[in-house]
């Protein structure tokens, strides 16, 4: 918690920094994964807990309305979060565990070819490790989006965006701040370049 020992001068400096730090590469790379899933008719998933849940939620619907100019009749992106079946959830974690709440979704809903994004800060979290072996395993593309040092999600995933800081908090906004990019850079290629009268 860098807020706690920094002012907010320092703290936001700090932010700017690691905000530069980010590989371009990799974002370019993730644009890239999520217009290849949108061409194809794939299916796009998306899992994470707390804030990086809130982040998956926040990432599914931008990706759903923000990529998309014409609301009448341009296709659609295929895209959902598995953090909003709060029902399923509960019942999986009741009796299983909750390191199947994503997993057991994916078996439910998931084919080969389809694209799984899975946030964990940490890069540790059993529900989404095994998530993403599933996906490994059965023909799926995985893109581990990741803080501190990757942890185990860094060299499982077949692709990654990482924020290497060691503050959860910086991290998820580093997360938040590339989806955004993203999000603009799929309206472009989805959707074309903004005219004058779309720019406003």
């Amino acid at each position: 918690m860098l807020g706690a020992t920094l002012g907010a001068k320092e703290y936001f400096d700090r932010v700017c920094r690691e905000i530069q730090a980010l590989d371009l590469g990799q974002i370019d790379a993730f644009s890239q994964l999520i217009e290849d899933a949108y061409h194809a008719g794939k299916f796009v998933f998306i899992i994470g807990n707390g804030g990086s849940g809130a982040n998956a939620s926040h990432l599914c619907e931008d990706l759903n309305k923000c990529t998309l100019r014409d609301f009448e009749s341009q296709k659609r992106l295929r895209v959902l979060s598995l953090t909003d079946n709060t029902a399923g959830i509960m019942a999986w974690a009741n009796d299983e565990g909750y390191d199947r709440i994503f997993i057991e979704q994916l078996k439910n809903l998931a084919s080969p070819g389809d694209v799984l994004l899975a946030i964990s800060g940490s890069g540790n979290s059993p529900n989404i490790l095994k998530a993403v072996e599933w996906a490994n395993t059965n023909g799926m593309t995985t893109l581990g989006i990741t803080g501190f040092g990757g942890g185990k999600l860094k060299s499982l995933a077949h692709k990654n965006l990482h924020a290497g800081i060691d503050d959860m908090g910086i991290v998820e906004s580093l997360h938040q701040v590339a989806f955004h990019y993203i999000i603009d850079d799929l309206y472009r290629r989805i959707s074309g370049p903004l005219t004058a009268a779309h720019a406003s």
